[in-house]
């Protein structure tokens, strides 16, 4: 009963208990209703923003820490050993010269520096340097908050703050740019050499790196640069300006053009580092007012130094400089700066290709006055410019086509100043006729569009062409037209309208894609047919670029003619090894068959032509040549490219300020000078071919007026036989007879075609050949099938008739005219009858009938010559 009771007892208040809870519930949730509605999305904003920024420093830091693992391990030794020099070898691996850089640096101690300079930059760059770990809490944390805001709205810029530390992680192991990345890696290593060096080493490594001013790096090269003395000579203000100088070098500069009118930024900033050193303590108020004083008159010796170096064999080693830069950033995704940096303190290796034997002999040729004597406008001695550079200038480049590797390059004659233009490599001019190889003849044969027996008719451009091209008129350099003429003519004898009657046929941008597989370089005001045909390029084009060649890009592109239609990138090193002997790089140049190897024995046969004329003065005595001349219009540039079994080769002539030049203006000038540049280089190379018939050429004996298959009329033709031996790629020789020479029976007296009136003895069966063009100015004009008809006619026996329409005339044989005469019922009289010489000397008359007496006198014997009956 007891138990009952209490059971009801404990139920009864749990229901109290349910009741009091559900009612309190119930406030509750009515106190929550009448809240104000932003006090709810109050709360929400604020719990959203506290998960965003939850999320953003779990990202963040997950971001952070995967920047860190992916950074490099800190390389102590890349940071102290900053004067570790690159060097440069020749093919056969001996020294050339020390790698030049862009900084010119010098390193040493802290004891070598004024005391004024280590308290000077502590003060205004890095003030709590001795006290922290390498970073510098206070400042990386203002930094980073602006930092944040800037990623943020896009607005300002990512800050500094950087430590003495950080600034020499950046100077020598990372790059100047402002990305969050590198400033994490920035921190990091930081942190790292802090437990590696001690602040003397870091602070002394920091001093020599730190860039001030163009070319100069670190405070003794500043020293030098701005006051001509060693840092440990400095005085306090001094070291003061140059401590100013390493936040803004350029801004601050003492040099800077706005700053010499107006000095004031520079003294102010100098005088802001002298009260940071007063204010921390680093010297006394004596020193700074003494320095202050100073610095207010501006009483600075400025002294400025300018140290130009010249490397040797820079024509060479510069462009092998430019070609490892490429590849190193194209292999390892470097930068600028940071292959800079390798260059300077990586201790490479580079090996070129260049022969120093070739390489000076080629140079000795170029510097050569009476190779090019004849082209000089100027009177003896030769004239300079202001630097002292000769002004008839030449260049030259040789590449052994089949491997790439470029064994010579000459970028100038005489002695010239460091850094001069390389005109043989980074010079962009016209190239003339030496693009006819190139861009027209080797293409069009081809791409099959002509053959090198192909006949063209040289004589004014076609009005088809004219039509696409108004108001452009292009003739033969010599101004004189040959009719018609075989590709393979053509290019020996460098004829300009039939080359651009080819390229017309070949289309422009054919033969530009060939042009520029090759290397040459066009701007988009030089991709026409003129530029194409003759290699007059625009220069500057409207886009502000330059165009055209040089020898180093035609040296390569004739040696494919060599090389069976394969180009070989020139190279102009083999190997680049670091400083702990791994081989950073290795030459592996890119090969591309541009012409069929069919092709490229055909163009080596067809550029024997050239030398048979204007390039004759190219040939060796002891091995074989084929090449082109170029001349551009004005006759600023001239040119030869060609090649021989073992090099191809390349030389330019030329004022550097375009003006025509004088003299014996040739272009065979500049097969002379290749000639007497290759002789030396080949005298002692064993005699050889170049290479044989790849195979597919079928040869055929055609028609030099036709290009089809010879008749016996080609060989009957009245300028000897116009037969010869030809060479096709299988499948394009011609299937068809010659059907331009025929035979046509004329007036011999007159070449017109005979008729039933002409006299039977006049009449005489010629072979002539058809055209259709009526131009009487080529030079096979005589030789044309005529159309007009000889109006001659018989005469009746008792009509009075001329004699020179029967081709009775002085001059002509007298025996011959007696029987033409006598057959006409004509009395003749000879004077002089015993001369043995039967050639007419004078006639009575003109005209005559029949029954008429005509007088004919003879020649006399010439003296010594015995008469009839002298015996």
């Amino acid at each position: 009963m007891a138990n009952k009771e209490t059971s009801r007892s404990e139920k009864s208040q749990a229901n109290v208990k349910k009741k009091t809870n559900n009612s309190k519930r119930n406030k509750k949730n009515k106190k929550d209703k009448n809240q104000p509605k932003y006090k709810k999305i109050l709360k929400g904003t604020f719990l959203g923003i506290l998960i965003a920024g939850l999320l953003c420093f779990v990202v963040g830091l997950g971001y952070i820490f995967a920047i860190i693992k992916s950074t490099d391990p800190l390389d102590v030794n890349a940071v102290l050993n900053l004067n570790e020099p690159s060097m440069l070898f020749d093919s056969e691996g001996n020294y050339i010269d020390n790698l030049p850089t862009e900084e010119e640096r010098y390193k040493i101690t802290l004891d070598e520096m004024s005391p004024y300079l280590k308290d000077a930059y502590v003060s205004i760059e890095d003030e709590r340097f001795y006290n922290h770990s390498g970073i510098d809490i206070k400042r990386t944390i203002g930094s980073a908050l602006s930092s944040a805001i800037t990623y943020v709205t896009g607005k300002g810029n990512i800050q500094g703050g950087s430590t003495l530390t950080q600034q020499l992680i950046k100077n020598t192991l990372l790059t100047n740019d402002v990305k969050i990345e590198r400033k994490v890696r920035e921190i990091y290593l930081a942190l790292s050499l802090e437990r590696k060096l001690s602040k003397d080493q870091i602070l002394e490594a920091y001093l020599n790196t730190i860039p001030l001013g163009g070319r100069v790096y670190g405070v003794e090269a500043a020293a030098k640069y701005y006051f001509d003395k060693s840092a440990k000579d400095l005085n306090l203000a001094e070291s003061a300006l140059i401590a100013g100088l390493t936040q803004a070098p350029t801004t601050y500069s003492p040099y800077y053009p706005d700053n010499v009118e107006d000095p004031t930024i520079y003294l102010d900033r100098t005088k802001t580092v002298l009260m940071k050193m007063l204010e921390l303590g680093k010297i006394s108020q004596e020193e700074y007012d003494e320095a202050y004083a100073f610095t207010d008159a501006n009483s600075f010796a400025f002294s400025q130094t300018v140290t130009t170096y010249k490397i040797n064999y820079e024509w060479f080693v510069y462009p092998a400089i430019d070609q490892v830069r490429k590849d190193l950033k194209e292999t390892y995704k470097y930068t600028d700066e940071e292959v800079d940096r390798l260059f300077s303190t990586g201790g490479l290796k580079i090996y070129t290709t260049m022969d120093r034997a070739m390489q000076d002999s080629t140079q000795a040729v170029l510097d050569d006055r009476n190779s090019i004597k004849q082209l000089d406008i100027y009177a003896n001695p030769e004239v300079t410019d202001d630097t002292g550079t000769l002004k008839l200038q030449a260049a030259a480049s040789i590449i052994d086509y089949r491997t790439g590797e470029v064994k010579v390059l000459v970028g100038g004659r005489g002695d010239q100043p460091a850094r001069s233009t390389n005109r043989a490599y980074d010079a962009l001019r016209s190239i003339g006729s030496t693009t006819k190889p190139l861009t027209v003849y080797g293409p069009a044969i081809d791409t099959k569009t002509i053959t090198a027996g192909t006949v063209l008719d040289d004589a004014l451009l076609p009005e088809s062409i004219k039509a696409k091209y108004p108001g452009w008129n292009p003739q033969n350099w010599d101004f004189k037209s040959s009719g018609y003429i075989t590709a393979r003519e053509s290019l020996a004898l460098s004829k300009n309208v039939p080359t651009i009657m080819i390229e017309d046929k070949l289309g422009v941008e054919t033969g530009l894609s060939y042009a520029e597989k090759l290397g040459l370089i066009y701007g988009p005001d030089s991709k026409t047919l003129s530029v194409l045909s003759l290699g007059e390029f625009t220069g500057e084009n409207s886009d502000g670029t330059y165009d055209g060649g040089n020898p180093f890009i035609l040296a390569s592109a004739f040696g494919t003619f060599g090389n069976n239609g394969v180009r070989v990138e020139p190279t102009l090193y083999t190997k680049v090894v670091d400083g702990n002997g791994k081989v950073l790089l290795e030459a592996n140049p890119n090969k591309e068959q541009i012409f069929s190897p069919q092709t490229a024995y055909i163009m080596r046969d067809l550029l024997k032509g050239p030398l048979t004329f204007d390039g004759a003065l190219a040939k060796l005595s002891n091995m074989p040549v084929i090449g082109k001349t170029g001349t551009t219009n004005s006759v600023t540039d001239f040119l030869f490219a060609g090649l021989t079994p073992y090099y191809s080769g390349a030389v330019w002539i030329g004022y550097d300020n375009r003006e025509p030049m004088g003299g014996a203006s040739y272009s065979s000038s500049a097969a002379s000078l290749w000639g007497a540049m290759m002789a030396p280089i080949h005298a002692n190379l064993e005699y050889k071919e170049f290479d044989g018939n790849p195979g597919g050429i079928t040869t055929v004996s055609i028609c030099k007026d036709s290009g089809k298959r010879a008749t016996d009329l080609c060989a009957r033709d009245p300028r000897g036989s116009r037969v010869y031996s030809e060479m096709f790629i299988s499948g394009t020789e011609p299937s068809g007879v010659c059907d331009v020479h025929v035979t046509a029976k004329v007036n011999k007296n007159n070449n017109k075609l005979a008729t039933e009136n002409t006299p039977q003895n006049l009449i005489e069966e010629r072979v002539f050949i058809k055209k259709n063009s009526s131009n009487k100015n080529t030079a096979d004009a005589q030789y044309v099938l005529p159309t007009e008809k000889d109006d001659s006619k018989q005469q009746a026996n008792d009509e009075e008739f001329k004699l020179s329409d029967l081709g009775i005339k002085v001059g002509s044989n007298a025996d011959d005219a007696v029987s033409i005469l006598q057959s006409k019922g004509v009395n003749v009289t000879i004077k002089n009858n015993s001369s043995k010489n039967r050639t007419i000397k004078s006639i009575s008359s003109n005209k005559a009938k029949k029954g008429d007496t005509i007088t004919i006198e003879l020649e006399a014997d010439t003296p010594g010559e015995p008469n009839d009956g002298d015996n």
